[in-house]
């Protein structure tokens, strides 16, 4: 090998690429495996008809499934519940944006309102008492927060404004009901959004499915072009100036793209997800019958001494019910050899050729949290990704939480607890109204009415790493107290069982009042 070519081979080329279309940058990029291109010169070579015909060979008919991890695609998901909202975000690949509760006044949002025939009234009533509150409570703890937090002469006012008011939004938000209208945005790659769509489709709730049939669409439609506007206005000007359009140049400003034409078109509702939700419901409400719920802490860290079948088979389970992993467990563990295989084999009857199995097999994890805490805490718990998390129904059983913390006002210092109280039992009986109407509609959208202050259980499965992350990030001081509380117990919960570990944790005590102009 000469000098020259020498240097050639050691020098590495790297650039950024932009503006190609996901399924055509896809093709460009798995071309890698079975060819010797260049990127630039792949690109250079192919449409978006090649790119097609090159997926429908090697993704549908080899099953290159990775393929649809090269092609991200950004979305925007507006107007949508928050019940809806939760259900979307609900993928261990996910990367997204919410509006947040903390800098955003939601008096103005508005909510879902599903079919509900001689329900909606009654419906509607509920929704403008549960924002009335909502708005007295942000207002009026504003005020207090004003009236027993003095400005520091070193703080502009409107820091000092914007600041409270955050705080009186985060005791505000505990009112805001699972129906409330929300915002956001999401990247994802094409695989995750095939499985999403599918997840999404197949939903007990007739919002969700709609949303899975509207992302669907989007990914094969022609997408929103930002720079499409300038191409028409230059267009706009070469006509009035005389000149010549060139064909190439009006392709290349006004192409219409559409993301996702060809990974998007096969997705459809899962029977698998569908068919194994109806018979796990089904197990569960035998093995447990009338039972009670017996009380659980707040965070129960379990102790993973029971065998690998039995966490398979409680796993399955634990989502089709509202009981604490540790009972639930019991129960399972109690059971013969036979029946504990019947149940695991429930979770792979349906499944698929091509079927990932249900999130529930993801197990052996050393870590496992029972969880129970409010919805609106929650919601910030289920942005963490590197863990596996079952998630129970949203129920009126388990209560509901208070937004009080050490070192800020309470409510009933503001006088707004009896409103709060009042506020939170009445969608409590809505929601119980809707559940035992009798009608199936009406049954299904009860949820909506639940305030983001009840109480939800939820199983996070994870590793050492990540349970020092969670519990770092989540207890600092500038968080949720909601959400800083747990973390501060999954932290006591490891200590207790593994002391040794405990110094590696760099964690605030919650227990100690904060200061509220920090942030």
């Amino acid at each position: 090998m000469n000098d020259e070519k020498r240097a050639r081979n050691n020098q590495t080329d790297v650039y950024a690429v932009h503006g190609a279309d996901p399924e055509v940058l896809a093709y460009a990029m798995a071309k890698y495996s079975r060819s010797a291109l260049t990127l630039k010169e792949s690109l250079c070579e192919i449409n978006a008809q090649r790119a097609e015909q090159f997926l429908n060979t090697f993704y549908f008919q080899y099953g290159h499934r990775s393929i649809a991890d090269l092609a991200h695609i950004p979305f925007a998901i507006e107007r949508l519940s928050l019940l809806a909202a939760i259900a979307l975000v609900d993928e261990q690949r996910w990367d997204g944006q919410e509006r947040s509760t903390r800098y955003q006044d939601f008096r103005k949002s508005g909510w879902y309102t599903p079919e509900l025939g001689e329900f909606e009234p009654a419906y509607t009533a509920g929704m403008q008492a549960l924002f009335a509150t909502y708005d007295s409570v942000s207002l009026g703890m504003l005020q207090e927060l004003k009236r027993s937090i003095a400005r520091p002469d070193e703080m502009k006012e409107d820091t000092y404004e914007r600041t409270l008011k955050a705080r009186a939004f985060d005791m505000a938000r505990y009112l805001l009901p699972l129906a409330t209208n929300t915002s956001l945005g999401q990247i994802v790659n094409a695989r995750t959004l095939e499985t999403q769509v599918s997840r999404l489709l197949s939903s007990e709730f007739a919002e969700i499915r709609m949303l899975g049939e509207k992302l669907r669409k989007a990914a094969v439609t022609p997408a929103f072009g930002v720079n499409e506007a300038i191409g028409h206005f230059v267009l706009a000007e070469m006509d009035a100036a005389e000149g010549e359009r060139h064909p190439l140049l009006e392709n290349l400003l006004v192409r219409p793209v559409k993301a996702a034409p060809t990974l998007l078109k096969y997705a459809a509702a899962n029977e698998y997800q569908r068919e194994t939700r109806a018979l796990l419901t089904q197990a569960a409400e035998e093995l447990m019958g009338a039972a009670a719920i017996e009380p659980a802490p707040l965070v129960d860290l379990l102790d993973g001494e029971e065998p690998l079948e039995v966490e398979l088979a409680t796993s399955l389970l634990y989502p089709h019910t509202h009981y604490a992993y540790r009972q639930l467990r019991d129960a399972v563990a109690a059971l013969p050899g036979a029946r504990l295989a019947e149940l695991i084999e429930l979770g792979t009857r349906h499944r698929g050729e091509h079927d990932e199995l249900l999130r529930s097999f993801h197990a052996g994890a050393e870590l496992r949290f029972d969880i129970l805490m409010d919805i609106g805490g929650f919601r910030d718990m289920h942005r963490h990704r590197r863990c596996t998390q079952l998630l129970q129904g949203f129920t009126d059983l388990h209560g509901y939480e208070v937004p009080d913390a050490p070192g800020q006002p309470t409510l009933a210092e503001a006088g707004l607890d009896r409103a709060y109280a009042a506020s939170i039992e009445g969608a409590f009986a809505a929601f119980r109204t809707l559940r035992e109407s009798g009608i199936a509609e009406a049954a299904e959208s009860a949820q909506y009415c639940l305030p983001l202050a009840t109480r939800c259980r939820s199983m996070f499965k994870m590793d050492l790493a990540e349970a020092v992350y969670i519990a770092e990030l989540r207890s600092g001081v500038a968080g949720h107290y909601s959400y800083r509380r747990v973390a501060w117990e999954m932290f006591e919960a490891v200590r207790r069982k593994h002391p040794g570990l405990a110094g590696m944790f760099r964690i605030a005590d919650v227990r100690e009042p904060v200061d509220l102009l920090k942030r």
